[in-house]
């Protein structure tokens, strides 16, 4: 692996998202028919980082990218399994959570993004039963802490071992003075519907809750003693597993690894290209449209494997998003183009539509729905810039609709061949691509305009110019080629002017109008929140309970409550 990838210009590590089984440190995949098993055997010794041991089945972002990794792979490689059991490979502790001396050494930047990265892999295990219908059975032997609990609360069902020491505890509160990545507080009173005093009671107790109960309180499912733990996860497993309805003779297909060639200032995948103008704080992401049509059947595409445009394509983005995310902290704004035939898109699009039933072409679609979450997720101003020759179509006119601006050429350029920018809307842009907040993006553009949302819909499959795409809507502004070079680059300058604190919050808010669902509310409390509390001494000064956690020496307080 090249220098560059693996250190930034400040010499700091770059981290990689990229992840392989073979090199698993800290996960152990075992099949039984259609029965998986993921163990977390957390190797103390291969911290992410320098300066502390992962003890106790503790974690830090090394560990979620590979359970990020080995929960896409099961999806992909191996469709044939229909329940998922989530366990630990270490007697007498299920998960401590996040590692404590890690998140006392961390950056502000880099606590938030870790949390934020393992919620959106918590939200992939309930996506993979919501819409892949493939559950999870958690089985939680010893102490279960913090995220150890977060990880279980995410499964569909959690077994606890009824042997008097085993216990459930989100302890953050009282030990740390932080909060349990927001995602813990919000799956306990929203997804198992715990009653608000239980939850008071639970969330500042040290030592957690065990036995009868934690059922009681609904904070597990069910608790089994030792001599019947096996035979309960068996009986478990075949339950759930009749339930679903996944076919059991599938054959998956293997993610191969990511082509990636890095540079000082670019990566360069296959489908996609990225720049950095890191003085001007920008980072342009190019996504490449098919070089050639989709192709004639379901089998075909089986054969493609991870080389099939549209997976190539999200991998790829998904990489990239997560790279600037954590590796490149000053761009202010990606800028996101695209090149290619529209028309094109909009055939594989149609291809996926005729094969939705196909398992591949169902995950596809699901992987694009989590990567472009993860792009409304990302704490960067986000604009799409419709030039000739762009491909903004289909799935990828959802680029244009996540972004907080967009502008369109009217017409070519001066002295261009290219074909007039032209975007397109498909059915799938009409629901199955839902933001964290459950609408559909044009839904989100259009909250109370039904009839622009129906206007919209009646041009389904046109390629709309830049004055058409504006009038309906679709894009902020459209300008001529007199007018296009300077706009754009007022606008990049101007952001890039702004505080960057101030403009997370202004997006944060203004990309998810409408309602509220169980996902937005976590992504929405971690960005105001934890952010907030992250900075506060009472947790990371030091005086503080994470600096302190541990010393036997006790954190002081700030009592003021604001």
């Amino acid at each position: 692996m090249a220098d560059v990838q693996r250190r930034l210009s400040n010499g700091a590590q770059r981290i990689d998202f990229a992840a392989d089984p073979a090199r698993y440190r800290h996960w152990k995949l075992k099949f039984d028919g259609d029965v998986a098993t993921l163990l977390m055997d957390v190797d103390e010794k291969g911290g992410l980082f320098e300066g502390y041991d992962l003890k106790l089945n503790s974690y830090d972002l090394g560990v979620d990218i590979e359970l990020a990794d080995a929960l896409t792979r099961l999806r992909f490689e191996h469709p044939e399994v229909k329940v998922l059991i989530l366990r630990s490979g270490k007697p007498r502790v299920f998960c401590a959570g996040a590692n404590i001396r890690m998140l006392a050494s961390s950056t502000h930047a880099d606590k938030v993004n870790f949390c934020k990265f393992t919620n959106e892999t918590r939200n992939s295990i309930e996506d993979a039963s919501e819409n892949s219908n493939r559950p999870t059975i958690c089985v939680v032997t010893g102490a279960c802490a913090g995220g150890g609990y977060e990880l279980a609360l995410a499964a569909d069902h959690i077994i606890l071992t009824d042997d008097g020491s085993s216990t459930v505890a989100l302890p953050e509160l009282p030990l740390l003075a932080v909060l349990p990545g927001t995602g813990g507080l919000t799956r306990v009173t929203d997804k198992r519907k715990v009653r608000r005093d239980h939850a008071d009671v639970f969330c500042t107790t040290e030592e957690g809750i065990k036995g009868k109960r934690a059922v009681e309180w609904r904070l597990v499912d069910e608790v089994v003693p030792n001599s019947k733990l096996e035979d309960v996860v068996k009986t478990r497993a075949r339950e759930f597993a009749k339930k679903s309805n996944r076919p059991a003779d599938l054959k998956g297909i293997a993610l191969t690894p990511l082509q990636r060639k890095f540079a000082a200032d670019s990566v360069e995948y296959g489908s996609v290209a990225v720049s950095f103008d890191r003085k001007a704080r920008i980072a342009t992401v190019i996504l490449r449209g098919p070089k050639s049509p989709p192709p004639a059947t379901a089998a075909d595409m089986t054969s493609q494997g991870a080389e099939f445009w549209p997976l190539k394509l999200a991998r790829e983005l998904d990489d990239a998003v997560l790279d600037i995310r954590a590796n490149e902290l000053d761009i202010a704004v990606i800028v996101f183009k695209s090149e290619g035939e529209g028309e094109q898109v909009l055939a594989y699009d149609k291809f996926l539509d005729t094969n939705r039933d196909h398992w591949l072409a169902r995950e596809i679609r699901l992987l694009w729905k989590r990567v472009l979450k993860r792009i409304d997720l990302t704490s960067r101003s986000l604009v799409a810039i419709v030039e000739p020759g762009s491909c903004f179509a289909g799935t990828l006119a959802e680029i244009v609709l996540a972004a907080d601006r967009s502008y369109m050429l009217i017409g070519k350029r001066d002295g261009g061949n290219r074909p007039p920018a032209a975007i397109a809307l498909a059915d799938i842009n009409f629901g199955a691509y839902p933001m964290p907040n459950g609408l559909s993006r044009l839904q989100s553009r259009f909250l109370g305009e039904a009839p622009a949302l129906d206007a919209a819909r009646k041009v389904i499959g046109t390629m709309l110019d830049a004055v058409t795409a504006e009038k309906l809507g679709l894009v902020t502004f459209a300008y001529d080629d007199i007018d296009w070079d300077d706009e754009i680059r007022i606008f990049l300058e101007e952001r890039a002017s702004f505080s960057p604190d101030s403009l997370t919050g202004m997006e944060a808010n203004l990309r998810f109008g409408g309602p509220e669902t169980m996902e937005s509310k976590i992504f929405a409390r971690l960005t105001a929140w934890q952010n907030w509390i992250f900075q506060r001494p009472n947790s990371v000064g030091e005086e503080g309970a994470l600096r302190r956690y541990g010393t036997g020496q006790k954190p002081v307080f700030d009592t003021k409550r604001v």
